[in-house]
């Protein structure tokens, strides 16, 4: 059996995370095989394990570490990494360079739904034709999912001040998984459900 392709999903928007994911399902993508992140410095420490085949994250320009050095830390244990740009600004120069890192496409934010969709199916295609573990007819649009609304839960960025167990802590990385998003308090190695952490 081939191994599952493996997309991670990295922009500090909730939204774009939440659509890429269920796109990416409808598709026939199982949960496990796409994880999300809502900065650079979580997409590493996560991508460093998961060894994603695909990343599509926010361009980030004004981190140090920013969506094509993410890339390319990433591609240093995954080479046959893929890219794809998320970005508020959009020059000949972006654009120069996400060319010249192979990225299959560099999309202007605000962007609608089915701009997205569109890139990323055409991007599914590309990939079909030298990826055997593709889900079968995985570039066809699928049947509208509805996908039930989860509960709401606080939202929490990284170096927002949460109080957990009854003690101020400052959240260094959010992570979202299949079916949880969970916090990494600064100081703490342990993963935090959402949940369990209340916004200050």
């Amino acid at each position: 059996m081939p191994t599952p392709l493996k997309f991670l999903v990295v922009d500090p928007l909730a939204g774009v995370q939440t659509f890429v994911r269920q796109l990416l399902q409808s598709q026939g993508f199982a949960p496990d095989t796409i994880l999300c992140c809502a900065d650079t410095e979580g997409g590493l420490a996560q991508g460093l394990a998961f060894k994603p085949d695909f990343i599509i994250t926010d361009w980030f320009p004004k981190t140090p570490l920013n969506g094509l050095k993410l890339f390319q830390r990433l591609k240093e244990v995954q080479p046959r990494l893929q890219l794809a740009l998320l970005s508020f600004e959009v020059t000949p120069d972006h654009e120069q360079q996400a060319q010249a890192h192979g990225a299959h496409f560099l999309l202007k934010k605000p962007f609608t739904a089915d701009q997205l969709k569109t890139q990323m199916l055409r991007s599914l295609e590309t990939l079909a034709k030298d990826a055997p573990a593709l889900p079968r007819d995985a570039a066809r649009p699928a049947p509208r999912v509805v996908v039930p609304a989860a509960p709401p839960q606080p939202i929490i960025k990284p170096g927002d001040t949460v109080r957990y167990k009854g003690e101020r802590h400052v959240a260094q990385y959010v992570v979202h998984r299949p079916g949880e998003t969970v916090v990494q308090l600064k100081g703490m190695a342990a993963l935090i459900p959402l949940h369990e952490l209340q916004r200050l």
